[in-house]
């Protein structure tokens, strides 16, 4: 599966989050600063990711973002889908050739030929 710039940075601040939180909230600047993403690129994410409750926020001093939910419960595509990115497990792209003349693409719902 391939990502795009946004479903990668989703996951990857995901994954920040997840490795930090159990010393309480975790700021978005943090985020930011540890993995090279820009802050107001990680707001507007994370408000996406909020929305899915895939992440809770806590306001004020002390405050960041926590997991809403246990990290085994969360998977690479609730992510990728939350940040409304598409997910494309075929090896094809959507093309109907990518095993070339009569073969047949398994990994796509209609069965590529």
């Amino acid at each position: 599966m391939r990502l795009t710039t946004k479903g990668r940075f989703a996951v990857t601040a995901m994954i920040d989050l997840g490795l930090r939180q159990n010393n309480g909230p975790v700021t978005l600047a943090a985020i930011s600063q540890r993995q090279q993403i820009s802050l107001s690129y990680l707001e507007q994410l994370f408000g996406k990711l909020r929305r899915h409750e895939l992440v809770e926020s806590t306001r004020g001093p002390g405050g960041g973002y926590t997991l809403g939910r246990k990290a085994s419960e969360i998977t690479v595509a609730d992510i990728i889908v939350s940040v409304d990115e598409p997910i494309d497990a075929t090896q094809c792209g959507g093309k109907e050739n990518c095993l070339g003349e009569g073969g047949r693409c398994m990994t796509t719902s209609c069965g590529h030929r």
